[in-house]
Order: C-alpha cells, then structure tokens, then sequence
C-alpha cells in the first residue's frame, strides 16, 4: 500500500510540475546565428569584462517595437550584426508579441539578446508590436494576456526570475543590484511599452512575487 501511495504520490508530483512548466503556444522564428556568438563576446567583453553567451535569467523585460508589424520587426532583429556599424551586435528579444497576442520565439530563451543597457546579461526580453514611432500607447488586451502567460511560463521556468519592468524603467530597476555597465556614457532614455500597459501587466502579476517598479 504505501509502495502504491508512493507511486500515485509521485504521478501527481509530476503533473503538477508539468501543468507549472506549460508553456502558451510558442512559435520558433529564428533570427539568424551566423556570426552571432562572435558578436555576443565582442559586446559582453567591451560592456561586462566577460564573454557571456549564456545568461542566467533573473528579470523580464518588456518592450514596445515602435513599429506596426511583427515582420518589420522581425526583418529588423533577423542578421546578427547592427547595420549602420557591421561589426557591432545587433539589437534583438528573445520574445515578439504581435497585436493579436501571438508569441514569436527568436532565439534561445537563454541566449544573451541586445536589449536594454546594463541588464542584458540577466535579462529576458519581450517586444511588442506597437508603439509606432515612440508615441502611441497601443499596445492591445490580446498582447496583455500574451505577456502574462508568457512571463508566467518563464517564472516557472527559470525560478532565478524576479524582476518584471519596462524598458522605461531601466532607472528604477537598478535598485535590483543587476545594472551592470562598465562603457562610460552608454545609455539611451526608453518610453517603452507605456505606463498603461506596465500597469495592466503589474495588476495581472501582483500575486506572482515578482518585484516591480513605480509604473
């Protein structure tokens, strides 16, 4: 008997982590990898002082793309290098949320994305499509649900996670002790993804212990 509860114990141990690990529906769309592990070292040597390829996520970061289609986005993200400056890594999420609340995976969930000064080395981040031009708060109900789900699935995933924040927030976030920049001057003011979507999204989270910031 106690073999058996054993056994029907540990069956629902295993559901239980399994229902915690379910992922939303995500679909792979890889940019590219040519050249980008190179890039990757260039850029944590010259802003961390370490080849960081991997990252040990600790924060999600969310984003607007401030323009109106995922395939603009995702053509802007695609080549590893920067255009203007071929020999600098380009800018990319590992996530893409397009309006209608479909997830885009980009690249591995734990590989190291250029996408906000200071915290990429601990960071995941989370684009939504929106913003056109840094001025329209527009993000949609369906993106909002996208980025709960998803920000859930990652928690589950990576337990290490405990900050959300907006890009806007980058200030604010460095109370978290994860800022790290060592290129004196390196740093761009964000308005990203607007003060109503951060709110919408910490009032969804404010039972799922993660730490926030002043939206």
């Amino acid at each position: 008997m106690k073999k058996i509860i054993g056994s029907l114990f540990f069956v629902l141990t295993m559901l239980i982590a399994n229902l915690a690990l379910a992922a939303p529906d995500i679909y792979d769309l890889p940019v590219s990898q040519e050249g980008r592990a190179a890039l990757i070292r260039d850029y944590t040597m010259k802003h961390y002082g370490e080849d960081i390829q991997t990252i040990t996520p600790r924060a999600v970061v969310v984003h607007w793309t401030a323009q109106d289609t995922w395939k603009s986005t995702y053509h802007w993200f695609y080549n590893a290098n920067f255009y203007q400056q071929p020999n600098e890594l380009n800018v990319c999420s590992q996530f893409l949320v397009d309006r209608d609340g479909t997830i885009f995976r980009l690249c591995p969930e734990t590989q190291l994305a250029k996408h906000t000064i200071g915290y990429n080395h601990a960071a995941i981040g989370i684009e939504n499509v929106g913003g056109l031009d840094n001025k329209v708060e527009d993000l949609t109900p369906e993106q909002l649900k996208a980025n709960v789900e998803l920000i859930r699935y990652l928690k589950a995933k990576y337990p290490t996670i405990d900050y959300v924040f907006g890009h806007y927030q980058q200030d604010a976030a460095r109370a978290s002790g994860l800022y790290r920049e060592q290129v004196e001057g390196y740093y761009s003011i964000k308005v990203d993804p607007g003060k109503k979507f951060m709110t919408a999204l910490q009032k969804e989270l404010s039972d799922d212990g993660f730490v926030f910031y002043e939206p």
